[in-house]
């Protein structure tokens, strides 16, 4: 839930929190709980798990959103005095009788990703709806030089979902995928209290070139 979450970050105090399947009363919880470490947000304001929020140390601009069923927000960051491109993602879920949809989002997120300027760092994460067993995931991750985080770090099969109910967690459909730029260092999987889904903290190293 909301405040298992407000209490996560404020014990592991990330410098950007992504955050699916968040309406507009979780956005200003996160919003009232988190303003003095993450001040600056982008969001797609909509109700039920159709609403998302990027929360930001840094001044966001160039906030716009990945035309989707669910919330797909972003912005670019000034960090180290570079601009980094953050991307929420959250695809639909490639249930029978919408893996078209599934796959027509993902191919509007990688459209997205495709359009930035030449070199951009990019920062792109959230809930795939998909492992890396989707040939679909696999041709979109590998495709454009991005890395994941959890196979950069050793825990590819680390699972994610569900997090909740008779099943322990059985597949990892959260990722972190960033261009080479910006290397993950450690990948941690952390319980998030009244959430189907685990927490995927990231630790990136920001550095020159590719």
């Amino acid at each position: 839930g909301t405040g298992s979450l407000i209490d996560l970050a404020l014990r592991e105090r990330p410098q950007l929190l992504y955050v699916s399947e968040c309406d507009p009363a979780c956005g200003r919880a996160l919003s009232a709980a988190l303003s003095g470490r993450l001040p600056h947000r982008v969001s797609v304001d909509a109700e039920g798990s159709s609403g998302s929020v990027i929360l930001s140390a840094y001044p966001l601009r160039d906030r716009s959103a990945v035309p989707a069923a669910m919330g797909m927000p972003g912005a670019t960051a000034e960090i180290a005095g570079r601009p980094v491109r953050l991307q929420l993602a959250h695809p639909l879920p490639p249930l029978p009788g919408q893996v078209g949809l599934w796959k027509s989002e993902l191919a509007r997120l990688r459209a997205a990703v495709d359009a930035r300027p030449a070199r951009e760092t990019l920062l792109l994460a959230g809930d795939f709806n998909a492992s890396q067993d989707h040939a679909a995931f696999r041709a979109f991750s590998s495709g454009r030089l991005l890395l994941d985080a959890a196979r950069t770090t050793g825990s590819s099969r680390t699972p994610t979902w569900p997090a909740e109910g008779p099943l322990p967690p059985y597949v990892q459909i959260d990722h972190v995928l960033t261009t080479p730029d910006l290397t993950a260092v450690a990948t941690r999987f952390l319980p998030v209290p009244g959430s189907d889904h685990r927490a995927v903290l990231v630790d990136l190293d920001l550095h020159d070139g590719r």
